[in-house]
Parts: structure tokens; C-alpha cells; sequence
């Protein structure tokens, strides 16, 4: 028992604060849980909807090996394009084709926005169902990536009953076939306001009680690929609201690389992931989501790895970078466009996270133990050190093994570091 220090303050002055600030707590813990601790895809795929197939994962896989095969037969050549340090060449290589055997897609998007176009509604409403029945199927045969969904049109006026109806086509044929897939994320595109994200709510849950599902089953994210979203006439920044319009639902925010470029007025030449504009759109984002538990992605490049080897390789280094580029900056999702940006999104996923591997396990283990070392790690570190191992652990740049092997941790141990107030 401590001994008795002298005091000034009654009980009652605890009181009156708890009392006080307790709404503001509780708005604190609604609107800033943190992050939900999920596995996060490392990208996400967009396929227009008319060419989406059950076996489009697997075609992806095998378009990417091809290209492989093509262009960087073995390690050391697909080391030389990507100036990968000569220790990672073997390991990253090894775990790309691994990778692209096992689950070449982590997260699939059929496309009925841009990449679909405007067509004929009853063309539209076929494509919708046909879309819905194939990822049953794909389901069932165990071809279906760990997420995937829809991109529905915006919610602007002309469009609307479009994008809804697309919506209600796609989740009743799904809901026919069983329940719905616990990976299943929807897309909301060109958001220019929180009360489109409102009416986005209103809309899943109409649907919720049309097809018999818990309340809060559907959620959504939101692409973020106009300049309305980042900046409102206020000048206040306008995804903050959005994140909070969503009342829970948002899962995450999708940076639009090309919409939201040519909106700013960037020439097509120069329209990219790094541009300033882009950085800037991306930094707004980061500090709307921080600790909502909604997760933030990049967008993508539209230079594709086709033509010679020479062709190839320039593409693939652009991709590289841009992708390790957005790594470091806390993005760890973009979108790829072409089967060809699958070895270097996984390659560049994979050597950030084995470069990172030792470092991280040892500052772990060390903060575990309570012992000292030459870096001072406090709690938000040491989260952020297990999440960082989680996700590699995720995609498949390590194992367990060599996780456990280095920290003495269990993948549960390390899971209740990343995840704040669990038990340890």
C-alpha cells in the first residue's frame, strides 16, 4: 500500500471533470476508435465489369508470371531492373512467384464506373447480375480473392438511378446465392460532398432491410478524385465530414490519381501519384483518418508494362518506385491496372518489409521485455512496430517463423501490441 502524500482537491473535483468532459469522451471514442486491427489489402484491382470472369484472378496470376518468365527469367535479372540490394534478390524473388501462384489478387473491384462506361440499362443490369454470380461462384470454388466488390457510378444527378439501381441488381443476385462474403467492399467514386456520403448510408441501409441483412453489414469506401472533396467552399477540409457522415460504414479512402489531377488542372503528361497536388490531396486524407480506423490508399500509374523488355522494364521501375515511394509515406495500398504492375507491386511490398523485418522484431522484442536499447519506443511505437510485422506476415513477405524466430512472440502476442487496450 502506497503511503498517504498530502492533497488539496475533494473526490467531488474528479467528479465535476469526469462529468464534464464526459460527452466529449464519448464523441472521442465514437469518432476515433482506431484502427479495426483486419488484415488491409496491399492493392486493390479494378476490372472493367463486361470482362470480369470467376477466373480473373487466376488469369491475372498467370499474365504476371508470363510476364516473369518474359522479361526476368530469374532472380538476378528482376533484381537488375528494380535495383534490388543483392541479399533481397533471391528472397523477394522467390516470394513474388510464390505470391503470384498462391493469390495473385488480394483485392478485386469490379468496375462499373470509368472503366465501364455508360451503357444501355438492361446491358447494365445483365453485367450486374453476371458480376453478382461469378464472385458467388468464384466463392465457392475458392478463386475469389480475400475481398472484392463493386464500383457502383457517383451519386451526382445524373447518374444516381444508374449507380443505385447497379447496386440493388448486384446485392440481391449475391444475396440469392448465400450469404454475403465477409471480404465484400463497395466503392463510392467522385464524392464531391458529405451528404452524397450521408445518402450513401441511407441507400445500404434500405438495402440491409430489403435483403434481410444485420444493420452496418454493408460498408463503403470513398474515392477521393475531386477537388470539392479535399477543399470545401469554407475552406475547410471536406473528407473530415465525409469520414464522419459515414457513420461508421467507411471503410476507407481511395485517392483518384487521374480525376482528381485533370480537376486541378495538371497536363496529362504530368498527371502521377507524386505530383504535388497529389502529395498534398494524400497529407489532407492521412490527417482526416487518423485514429477513425478508416484506412487510406493510393491511387495508380496508367504507364503499363506491355511492349519489348525494354518497354517492360522502364514500366516496371516506375511502378517500383512510385509503390515504395508510397510505402514510406504510410500508404501501404494502391491500385493496379494491368496483370504487368503485379511483380512489382509485390516485390516492392516484400523488400520494404524484409528490410524492415530485423529492425522492427528486435525494437519489439526489446520494448516486450523492458529492456533497453538505442531507440526509446513508447506505446504508439510499439503498435506501430506490430502492425508493421502483421502486415508483412499478411501479404506473405515473411512467415510466422521468422517472425516468432526473431521477437520470441506469438502472432497472438504481437496482435495484442497492435491493438490498443488489448490484453497482453
Amino acid at each position: 500500500m502506497s503511503q498517504a502524500v498530502p492533497t488539496s482537491l475533494s473526490g467531488a473535483v474528479h467528479d465535476r471533470l469526469d462529468a464534464l468532459l464526459a460527452p466529449a469522451d464519448a464523441d472521442l471514442a465514437r469518432r476515433y476508435p482506431g484502427d479495426p486491427g483486419a488484415r488491409r489489402p496491399v492493392h486493390t484491382v479494378y476490372v472493367p465489369a463486361d470482362r470480369f470472369t470467376a477466373g480473373t484472378p487466376r488469369a491475372w496470376g498467370d499474365r504476371a508470371l508470363a510476364a516473369l518468365d518474359e522479361h526476368a527469367p530469374d532472380a538476378a535479372a528482376f533484381a537488375a531492373v528494380l535495383d534490388l540490394p543483392a541479399a533481397l534478390a533471391g528472397p523477394v524473388y522467390a516470394r513474388v512467384r510464390a505470391k503470384l501462384e498462391r493469390e495473385p489478387v488480394e483485392d478485386l473491384r469490379i468496375d462499373f464506373e470509368d472503366g465501364y462506361g455508360h451503357r444501355p440499362d438492361d446491358e447494365e443490369d445483365a453485367h450486374a447480375a453476371r458480376a453478382a454470380r461469378l464472385l458467388a461462384e468464384a466463392r465457392r470454388t475458392g478463386e475469389a480473392p480475400p475481398f472484392a466488390g463493386i464500383r457502383m457510378k457517383c451519386l451526382e444527378a445524373p447518374v444516381r438511378r444508374r449507380a443505385v439501381r447497379t447496386l440493388d441488381v448486384f446485392l440481391t443476385t449475391l444475396r440469392e446465392h448465400g450469404p454475403l462474403p465477409e471480404g465484400l467492399l463497395l466503392t463510392l467514386p467522385k464524392v464531391t460532398s458529405a451528404e452524397q456520403v450521408t445518402a450513401m448510408v441511407r441507400l445500404l441501409e434500405e438495402c440491409e432491410k430489403a435483403l434481410g441483412l444485420a444493420p452496418g453489414r454493408l460498408r463503403f469506401e470513398i474515392q477521393v478524385e475531386t477537388a470539392q472533396a479535399v477543399l470545401g467552399p469554407d475552406g475547410a477540409a471536406t473528407v473530415a465530414p465525409m469520414i464522419h457522415a459515414a457513420e461508421g460504414r467507411a471503410t476507407g479512402l481511395h485517392y483518384g490519381t487521374f480525376d482528381y489531377s485533370a480537376a486541378l488542372g495538371v497536363s496529362p503528361a504530368h498527371q502521377a501519384s507524386d505530383h504535388p497536388v497529389a502529395d498534398h490531396a494524400k497529407a489532407v486524407m492521412q490527417v482526416a483518418a487518423a485514429g477513425t480506423g478508416v484506412r487510406v490508399s493510393d491511387g495508380s500509374t496508367n504507364v503499363l508494362p506491355v511492349g519489348g523488355t525494354e518497354q517492360v522494364h522502364a514500366a516496371w521501375r516506375l511502378h517500383h518506385r512510385l509503390t515504395r515511394r508510397a510505402l514510406a509515406r504510410a500508404f501501404p495500398q494502391g491500385w493496379d491496372m494491368h496483370p504487368g504492375h503485379l511483380p512489382t507491386r509485390y516485390a516492392a511490398v516484400f523488400a520494404f518489409h524484409l528490410e524492415g523485418l530485423d529492425r522492427a522484431a528486435d525494437r519489439l522484442a526489446r520494448y516486450a521485455a523492458g529492456a533497453e536499447g538505442d531507440v526509446l519506443d513508447e506505446p504508439a511505437t510499439a503498435r506501430a512496430l506490430a502492425g508493421f510485422l502483421l502486415a508483412g506476415l499478411d501479404c506473405g513477405a515473411f512467415d510466422e517463423t521468422e517472425v516468432t524466430g526473431r521477437t520470441g512472440l506469438t502472432r497472438a502476442r504481437i496482435e495484442a501490441y497492435a491493438r490498443p487496450g488489448a490484453a497482453r
